[in-house]
């Protein structure tokens, strides 16, 4: 039970017992010399190669499963046939679970703009990291979708391009709300799953990390598919939309960034503010009320 104390004050001094794990240091709003080191560039790369391949598998998926269950292209029992809803979150949960565990020594396994920009606003990365990463994560969204494109163009304009929209009869607000809170799940469950006071006291959950990540992109995927898609990415949904360029799916786009964003935020707040909020400061308040 010890180890579930931050910190605790002595019984007559009134100081505090040095935790058992430490928070890495703040990161620098603007930090003019990383850009003069490799690791930022290497790192830059990995999240480019990861929305691609990401984007890439993901959208094929999409296609695939809807030209699988097109009738009018596979028949009558069309409808049996495919991956299903399920199959797609899998695609989308299982292909971050792999690109996560792949690339979080290189580059944080980000991948998603709004999980950047909520570890940005905890100061897990400068502003220059952050601005890097989320032109690499689009511009690597826009080449996988475009590969898909290239090898499926038979079927890409037919069914969507794999491009988010709000789907018929739910309002803008619903996709907004729906986008908000499916992002807010996968964002807390980053900052949970790499915790470093979590880290430092049970050894096997760094390794873990990238399980409960793309388990959440699953759950998220089937509650949400029916509503907007699912985009909880603002870089896999600019990416289809870029590519596919379809103006229903321009219409809408707006709702793909900012519901992340909002959810991201809320999500990071919540995780440092709430969850992570100083023992020492909480202790400090405890003894001004005796």
């Amino acid at each position: 039970m010890a180890k579930d104390i931050e910190a605790a004050a002595a019984p007559e001094g009134g100081e505090y017992t040095a935790k058992d794990y430490s928070d890495p240091p703040p990161a620098p709003l603007i930090d003019a010399e990383e850009l003069t080191k490799w690791s930022l560039y290497r790192a830059v790369i990995a999240e480019f190669v990861a929305t691609l391949l990401f984007l890439y598998i993901t959208v094929a998926t999409v296609i695939g499963y809807k030209h699988q269950t097109d009738a009018a292209a596979s028949g009558p029992d069309a409808a049996c046939g495919g991956v299903g809803v399920l199959g797609i979150a899998w695609a989308f949960g299982g292909m971050i679970f792999i690109l996560v565990y792949c690339t979080a020594g290189v580059s944080g396994g980000h991948i998603n703009p709004a999980v950047t920009l909520g570890l940005f606003l905890a100061r897990k990365v400068s502003l220059v990291r952050a601005l890097l990463y989320i032109i690499a994560q689009c511009l690597g969204a826009i080449c996988g979708v475009g590969l898909v494109k290239g090898f499926q163009s038979a079927y890409f304009v037919r069914y969507g391009g794999g491009a988010n929209e709000l789907s018929d009869g739910y309002s803008k607000g619903t996709g907004l709300a729906a986008e908000i809170i499916g992002t807010f799940v996968l964002v807390y469950t980053v900052f949970s799953a790499t915790d470093p006071k979590r880290n430092a006291r049970d050894s096997h959950v760094p390794v873990l990390a990238p399980l409960p990540i793309g388990f959440a992109v699953f759950m998220v995927h089937l509650a949400t598919i029916p509503i907007t898609g699912t985009g909880i990415n603002p870089a896999r949904s600019f990416g289809a939309a870029v590519i596919y360029n379809n103006d229903k799916a321009w219409d809408d786009h707006w709702i793909f960034w900012v519901g992340p964003f909002i959810g991201a935020a809320i999500a990071a707040a919540y995780h440092q503010y709430v969850l992570r909020a100083s023992a020492a400061k909480l202790g400090s308040s405890a003894s001004f009320s005796r």
